[in-house]
C-alpha cells in the first residue's frame, strides 16, 4: 500500500508544480521521475525489473520498434515511450529546417495576397490554414509563426490581431486532433496503442472536420463587427511586402517542401509500409540535417530539448503509477461508475479529460489516461478504439478553453503580449470556452452515434 501512495504523491506534486509554473516543467518531471525510480520502484518495491521496464531502453533494440510489417498491434506500454520522443524530435528538426528557409512566412504572405488582404476572408483563411498545418506540424510551431505574422499583417492592414490569434490558437488545437502527429496527446495515444495516421484521420479527423466548420461560423459571427470595421480603414496594399521576399534561400525552400511532403506520405502510409513513427521521425531528421549543409548546427541548436526531457520524466512518473497499480484502481472506479456502459464510459472520458486539460497540461493527462482506458477495454479492441478517440478529443479540445490548457495557447498569448497585445483570462475564455463546449458536444454526439 505504501508504493501506490508514494507514486500518487509524486504524481500530484508534479502536476501542481507544472501548473504553478514556478520551475521549468522539464526539471519538474525529471526530478519526479528520478524520485519514482529511486524511492518508489527501488527503495519501496525493491524491484530492479520494474525500474528497467519503466526506463524501457530494451525497446530500442527490438526490431518491431523500428519496423512492424503488420502494423496492427494494439497493446499498451509501460514506462518511457521512446517512439513518441524520437518522432517528436524528428519533426522538430524538420520544422526548424522549414523555418530557416522562410517557408512559414512565405505561406502566410501568399495566402494574405490570395484573398486580396480583405479582413473576413483573411480571418477565415488563417483559421483553416492553422488547422491544416497543425494536422502535420506541432501546433506550438504553427502558432509561433502564425501569431507573429498575424501581428505583422495587423500593423500593415490596421486591424486588431487578438480575435484572429484566438481563432488561430483554437483551430491549431482542433486541427491537431485530426491526425496522429498533430498534437502530442495523439502521438502518445497512437504510439502506445498502435493506431496509424489513417486510423486517426478517419475517426478523430471526421470530428475535427465538423468542428472546424462550426468554428469558422462561430468565430466569424462573434467577430463580424470588428472585421467589417477593419475593412473600412484605408490600406496601401501596394506597399505590402511580396510573398517571394520571405524566401531566404530558394534551394533550401524547395528542399524543405520536398522533405515535408515526404514526411506526410510516410505518415499516411506507415500502416502499409510497416515503418514505425520512430523510424519515420529519425529518417526525416537525418534527411533534413544532410540537406542543411553548413546550417546543420544552427538547426540542431534550435531543437527544443527541454520538451523532449519533459516527456522522458513524465513517462517515468506515469510508469510508476502503472507499476504500483494506481492506474488499475482508477480504471476500476470508472468501470464501476459507468456500470460497464460504453456510452457512459465515453462521456466520462471525454468530459473529464476536457475539464482536466483546461487547467493542467493535456500531455501528462493523456499519458496518464492511456493505460487507464486500456484496462477499461480489457481484450476488446473495439471498445479500446472508441475510448481512444474519446480521450483524444477530450484532451485536445479541452485544452483550448483556457490560456494554460495547451502549449499552443501559452505560446500564442506570449507572442501577442510581446507585441503589446495582452490577452487576459477573461478575454481568452470569453471566446474559447463557448467554442470548446460546442466542439465537445459535437464530439460526444458523433462518438455516440458512430460507435456506441
Amino acid at each position: 500500500m505504501v508504493a501506490p501512495i508514494a507514486a500518487s504523491v509524486i504524481f500530484v506534486a508534479m502536476f501542481i508544480l507544472i501548473v504553478t509554473d514556478k520551475i521549468e516543467r522539464h526539471i519538474v518531471t525529471l526530478i519526479c521521475g528520478l524520485l519514482t525510480l529511486a524511492v518508489v520502484l527501488g527503495i519501496i518495491l525493491h524491484s530492479p525489473s520494474a525500474i528497467w521496464s519503466t526506463i524501457n531502453l530494451s525497446s530500442l533494440v527490438d526490431a518491431g520498434f523500428w519496423y512492424t510489417p503488420l502494423a496492427d498491434g494494439h497493446g499498451g506500454h509501460s514506462g518511457i515511450d521512446w517512439a513518441t520522443i524520437i518522432f517528436i524530435a524528428g519533426m522538430m528538426v524538420m520544422v526548424e529546417g522549414m523555418a530557416k528557409s522562410g517557408f512559414f512566412r512565405w505561406l502566410c504572405m501568399w495566402l494574405a495576397k490570395l484573398v486580396n488582404y480583405r479582413s473576413a476572408p483573411l480571418f477565415i483563411a488563417f483559421m483553416v490554414m492553422s488547422a491544416a498545418l497543425a494536422m502535420f506540424i506541432d501546433s506550438i510551431t504553427v502558432i509561433l509563426f502564425l501569431a507573429a505574422i498575424t501581428i505583422e499583417l495587423a500593423k500593415l492592414l490596421k486591424f486588431n490581431p487578438v480575435p484572429m490569434i484566438l481563432a488561430e490558437i483554437f483551430c491549431a488545437n482542433l486541427g491537431g486532433s485530426a491526425t496522429m502527429c498533430g498534437d502530442p496527446p495523439n502521438i502518445i495515444i497512437g504510439s502506445a496503442l498502435g493506431y496509424s495516421f489513417a486510423d486517426f484521420l478517419t475517426n478523430t479527423g471526421l470530428i475535427a472536420g465538423l468542428g472546424l466548420i462550426a468554428m469558422v461560423i462561430y468565430f466569424y459571427l462573434t467577430n463580424r463587427k470588428a472585421l467589417k470595421d477593419a475593412d473600412k480603414v484605408e490600406k496601401d496594399i501596394c506597399s505590402l511586402p511580396s510573398p517571394s521576399s520571405a524566401i531566404i534561400n530558394m534551394r533550401d525552400f524547395v528542399i524543405s517542401i520536398i522533405i515535408f511532403l515526404t514526411a506526410v506520405v510516410l505518415l499516411v502510409t506507415h500502416a502499409q509500409t510497416g515503418l514505425s513513427v520512430a523510424t519515420i521521425g529519425l529518417g526525416i531528421a537525418v534527411i533534413t540535417l544532410v540537406c542543411a549543409g553548413q546550417g546543420v548546427l544552427e538547426i540542431i541548436k534550435k531543437v527544443d530539448y527541454k520538451t523532449l526531457l519533459f516527456f522522458v520524466g513524465l513517462f517515468i512518473v506515469v510508469g510508476g503509477l502503472e507499476q504500483t497499480g494506481v492506474l488499475k484502481i482508477i480504471a476500476d472506479f470508472i468501470a464501476n461508475v459507468s456500470g460497464g456502459n460504453l456510452m457512459v464510459m465515453c462521456a466520462i472520458v471525454i468530459w473529464v479529460s476536457a475539464l482536466a486539460s483546461a487547467f493542467v497540461d493535456n500531455i501528462p493527462f493523456a499519458a496518464t489516461m492511456v493505460p487507464i482506458i486500456t484496462s477499461l477495454a480489457g481484450a476488446d479492441g473495439t471498445i479500446l478504439a472508441t475510448l481512444a478517440w474519446s480521450l483524444a478529443m477530450g484532451t485536445d479540445i479541452g485544452g483550448c478553453a483556457t490560456p494554460i490548457g495547451a502549449s499552443a495557447n501559452v505560446v500564442g498569448t506570449s507572442v501577442a503580449a510581446k507585441s503589446g497585445y495582452l490577452i487576459g483570462w477573461g478575454k481568452f475564455c470569453k471566446q474559447s470556452v463557448p467554442a470548446t463546449i460546442i466542439v465537445l458536444i459535437i464530439s460526444t454526439v458523433v462518438i455516440f452515434l458512430r460507435y456506441c
